[in-house]
């Protein structure tokens, strides 16, 4: 008898409540690709919702490696906006976005021109729960936090190394939504990396958790939704720590991929093996990265 392929997002639904979609960055969402996550994820795990980048176009320069992102950098068209929206109306309609992450870079600072162009981006989305991350630091203060008050907006706290004027760990709650992403401190390779995956090569210690099992818990007392994205991706580092910090959180031992607990021992201290659930190939699970 053959055996009927997994979707790699039916799989991961049984062990999570949410994914950050981060082809979503790179170019807008296919309708059609959507709805067909939505229905994959909700055959499986009703309680399961997406957030979604907006496109890079809305919050980079168009040579970002080479030039800072500001104002007078970034250069979205109507036909970037068009495009995205069918994308994250589609995802929406079927009751499965759950945020709209607008993501800038560290070169992105708190000036007054860029504070006039995130408050129209932030107009220009409304009608999405928007959550916005930023890396300097300059963005890290009380008037910041009233506007995005104002806004009804999520201020995005985040885990990454801390050099120079980058943003340090906060547990802020601006929002209905806490939005948390742990993108790793591999600061050997963030900056300097001739391969992008390589600055997310980091496994977060039990300790390092800790701190941040904290701040959640905070965040989570003052907001209606928690999300809690792990980016340190590589080799599925991603997925054993946040494994742990739902088995931390939630204060029992939960389920994980037997093949993850093999290739990560130290998952057994927090979770066991589902050994009911088929997982996909691991061509499939590329499609995930």
């Amino acid at each position: 008898m053959r055996q009927r392929k997994v979707h790699p997002l039916e799989y991961l639904a049984r062990f999570f409540d949410t994914a950050e979609i981060n082809t979503s960055f790179y170019g807008p969402l296919k309708p059609e690709l959507a709805k067909l996550w939505a229905r994959k994820v909700s055959a499986i795990n009703p309680r399961f919702l997406f957030t979604a980048k907006l496109y890079r176009a809305f919050t980079h320069s168009p040579i970002a490696v080479m030039e800072p992102t500001s104002a007078a950098t970034i250069r979205p068209s109507d036909d970037d906006e068009i495009k995205t929206r069918e994308g994250l109306d589609a995802l929406a309609n079927e009751g499965k976005l759950g945020a709209l992450l607008i993501q800038f870079p560290v070169s992105f600072k708190n000036t007054s021109l860029n504070r006039e162009y995130l408050e129209r981006l932030l107009r220009q989305f409304i009608e999405y729960p928007r959550v916005v991350e930023v890396r300097d630091s300059s963005w890290n203060n009380a008037d910041t936090l009233a506007e995005f008050a104002r806004h009804n907006v999520a201020f995005c706290n985040i885990d990454q190394p801390v050099m120079g004027k980058s943003l340090a760990p906060t547990e802020h709650v601006t929002g209905p939504i806490a939005y948390v992403r742990l993108h790793g401190r591999n600061y050997d390779q963030w900056f300097d990396s001739d391969n992008r995956n390589d600055r997310y090569n980091y496994l977060y210690k039990e300790s390092e958790l800790d701190e941040w099992k904290e701040r959640i818990e905070n965040v989570a007392h003052r907001a209606l939704t928690t999300y809690v994205i792990t980016n340190n991706h590589f080799e599925s580092k991603a997925g054993v720590n946040a494994i742990e910090l739902k088995s931390m959180i939630d204060g029992k031992r939960v389920p994980a991929p037997p093949t993850l607990i093999q290739k990560y021992p130290e998952l057994r201290k927090f979770a066991d093996p589902d050994n009911d659930a088929e997982g996909p190939t691991p061509g499939q699970m590329s499609l995930l990265a």
